[in-house]
């Protein structure tokens, strides 16, 4: 089995994780009420999806 020669350190570690953040959610305006959304979601706030009502509010 394979083990590790010298100890990694904190430094080595962390260069390695530095590409491990988080993204913001990409959000758009609701083009009926103009709240923030998700792209290709319905819109929580007023039910509209493409122009069309799906959810009765």
């Amino acid at each position: 089995m394979a083990v590790p020669k010298r100890k990694t350190s904190k430094a080595r570690r962390d260069k390695r994780r530095t590409h491990w953040k988080l993204s913001a959610p990409n959000l758009i305006t609701c083009p009926q009420c103009h709240e923030l959304k998700l792209p290709h979601h319905i819109c929580s706030h007023c039910g509209y999806y493409k122009g069309k009502e799906i959810v009765k509010s």
